[in-house]
């Protein structure tokens, strides 16, 4: 006759270990402590010149929440693409300005590397303080959201 058997999980319930034995035999990380780096020291002496040569102790420097996601486009880069952006509806001629809306390109800051030559309203999330100076010398201007006022 045959018995039904209850899946081992449930058997195994509030047992703390689930039939492994000592706490650390089947963690899943090997030998080593944990994770991380855990189990560089004493008996693991001879991986440390590897972990000098990666620099890897940790964490180091801060992170500003949201700045990785902030993509940025040169001055010399739009100048350039210039053609390619009004045929795409990105940019428009009135007068002979150009008005460029990198938000659209999905662009968030606009940087000051390069020179202008054209005359251009660039509409931008952030720009740097050489961007707004280089597209103003060349007689444009940088329109840049309103910051709210407490």
């Amino acid at each position: 006759m045959t018995v039904n058997k209850r899946k081992k999980v449930s058997r195994q319930r509030a047992s703390h270990t689930h039939g492994w034995g000592s706490m650390k035999k089947h963690r899943g990380s090997g030998h080593k402590g944990g994770a991380g780096m855990s189990g560089t020291g004493k008996r693991a002496d001879s991986k440390k010149p590897s972990f000098w040569k990666e620099r890897y102790f940790g964490r180091r420097g801060f992170r500003v929440p949201g700045s990785d996601d902030v993509k940025a486009i040169n001055i010399s880069d739009i100048e350039e693409r210039l053609p390619a952006l009004l045929g795409e509806g990105v940019a428009r001629e009135e007068n002979g300005v150009f008005y460029v809306d990198i938000g659209k390109k999905g662009y968030g800051k606009l940087l000051g590397s390069g020179r202008v030559a054209r005359k251009m309203v660039i509409t931008a999330g952030s720009a740097s303080k050489g961007a707004v100076r280089s597209v103003k010398e060349a007689g444009g201007e940088v329109v840049l959201p309103q910051k709210k006022s407490h």
